[in-house]
């Protein structure tokens, strides 16, 4: 009897159980179907998800406006002073020097007599060759008019015609003689050196002097195969000399073979020097300016790269969406980076241009123009 009551009661409690698992198991997964149907969205309803993305806000970048300017790039190189003119002048003929009508430090001008040669005997073979000259175009002219008359032959005519050309060149001959007596200067200029002295007897060939022309002085420098291609004729130059001394000048020769050793190319700046105040071989910078390009100065700091690595900047349109845009680097001046290439129909990002992407819509903000550059 005992025995029935037990069994019965363990099989009551096996119900009991079963019925709650199933009661259990039932109501989860009803809640797994609720919870599933309710993710789906309603037709026309707009998924939970991309309305929380949409309602984001935007990223709010600064911007201004750029200022278009025409820009002389400036390419500074270190110099040296050099004479326009620098001439040697040498004896043409040996002898005694007969008078030294410069000296040291003194000034000559074009076709100034600097030196003479003693030379009698070439002095008299000139005074010789005219007098033969005048009796040669005598004779010519009684010739041509004995011919004239018909009392002279044809033949007297062309003797004495030749006579008279053989008399002017011996003429010219003994003055190119006495020509060669003198050294004069071939241009105006400074006396910087003389070697020799009155009364020395010297060979043709011997160093005299040394003369330089000093205005305008010119500045040599050598710039890179970079910037050889931005360098032209008549570019405007400045140059400040190593005393402190600051001067305007254009440039006046631009190399077009590069030195083998370095690779550069030599260029040549014109100062005016009134009165050879600068003198040759001084050490000097030299400042030389390109031909103005329309671009932007903007500060250091919004520069950006590209994803392959492209110089440029981050700018919106009016439809306010992010790009970017390549820029060509021109100069780098106190005020900051110059830049050519810019759009016109642009605003530059200059704050949080590193946290936006390519086609992002942000939200802008009018920043002050003039800030650091640094």
């Amino acid at each position: 009897m005992a025995f029935r009551i037990r069994g019965h009661r363990i099989a009551a409690i096996i119900v009991l159980i079963s019925a709650a698992v199933w009661v259990v198991t039932g109501k989860f997964s009803s809640v797994g179907s609720e919870e599933a149907h309710a993710a789906q969205p309603a037709p026309g309803e707009q998924p939970v998800e991309s309305k929380a993305a949409t309602d984001q806000p935007l990223r709010t970048v600064g911007v201004i406006a750029p200022e278009f300017v025409e820009h002389a790039r400036r390419i500074r190189v270190s110099g040296l002073t050099e004479a326009d003119k620098n001439a040697v002048l040498a004896a043409r003929a040996s002898g005694v020097i007969a008078s030294l009508k410069v000296e040291k430090g003194s000034m000559v001008s074009a076709g100034e007599v600097v030196l003479s040669i003693e030379g009698p005997e070439v002095l008299a073979a000139v005074e010789t060759a005219r007098a033969t000259l005048a009796q040669r175009q005598q004779e010519l002219q009684i010739a041509e008019s004995l011919f004239k008359s018909g009392t002279g032959s044809e033949l007297q005519l062309i003797r004495a015609r030749a006579d008279a050309a053989a008399a002017e060149a011996a003429l010219v001959q003994a003055e190119a003689a006495a020509d060669r007596l003198n050294v004069v200067a071939p241009f105006e200029g400074f006396v910087d050196s003389v070697e020799v002295e009155q009364g020395e007897w010297i060979q043709a060939g011997t160093p005299v002097a040394r003369i330089l022309s000093l205005d305008p002085i010119i500045v040599l420098g050598e710039i890179s195969e970079i910037e050889v291609g931005h360098v032209r004729i008549g570019d405007k130059a400045e140059v400040r000399l190593v005393n402190g001394l600051r001067a305007e000048g254009v440039v006046r020769h631009v190399a077009r073979e590069a030195s083998p050793q370095t690779r550069t190319y030599p260029v040549e700046v014109s100062l005016p020097n009134t009165g050879g105040k600068v003198p040759s071989g001084m050490t000097a910078e030299i400042s030389l300016f390109t031909a103005p390009v329309r671009a932007v100065v903007v500060p250091r700091s919004v520069i950006t790269l590209s994803d392959d690595g492209e110089l440029g900047l981050r700018v919106v349109g009016e439809d306010n969406i992010a790009r970017f845009a390549p820029v060509e680097l021109i100069d780098d001046t106190p005020r900051g980076l110059v830049l050519a290439g810019v759009p016109e129909d642009v605003r530059i990002i200059v704050l949080g241009q590193d946290l936006v992407r390519d086609g992002e819509r942000v939200a802008v903000s009018d920043v002050a123009a003039q800030i650091s550059g640094n």
